[in-house]
């Protein structure tokens, strides 16, 4: 059986995901759940528990998915790609507003840039053979 690039890439990034958001709150005592600064996780990315939270979600979804099959994964891969690539873009333009309430730094607009670009690549490019069903 062919190993599906989607199903890979959505149970690594979820795994990795997950684990970031659990790493998080290791750093975040004491900080309010949707306070514009945060701690420094791996210090270099500022996080808040919110943040936290969102990596989590996002996690458990890449990897529930990955665990479900190439639609799935292809799908979700998609889903999250498209909204890192919206964050990245404007998380540069939040970093010093108070709309900023995931404690956003410019570390984690190239980090969730670099998530779009693999996850929409691979979510597009790969197991073409896969059709995500369209929603009208």
């Amino acid at each position: 059986m062919r190993t599906s690039l989607n199903r890979l890439l959505a149970i690594v990034f979820g795994a990795v995901y997950l684990l970031v958001g659990v790493l998080g709150f290791a750093v975040t005592g004491g900080v309010a759940f949707l306070a514009n600064e945060g701690g420094m996780l791996l210090g270099i990315f500022m996080v808040n528990p919110a943040h936290n939270i969102a990596h989590i979600a996002i996690g458990a979804a890449l990897l529930v998915a990955g665990l479900a099959g190439v639609r799935a994964a292809k799908a979700v891969n998609i889903i999250i790609g498209a909204a890192y690539l919206l964050l990245g873009v404007a998380g540069f333009f939040l970093v010093a507003s108070p709309v900023n309430f995931l404690a956003l730094n410019t570390p984690d607009h190239f980090l969730h840039l670099a998530s779009a670009v693999l996850l929409l690549g691979v979510g597009i490019g790969a197991d073409r053979g896969a059709r995500v069903p369209r929603t009208a």
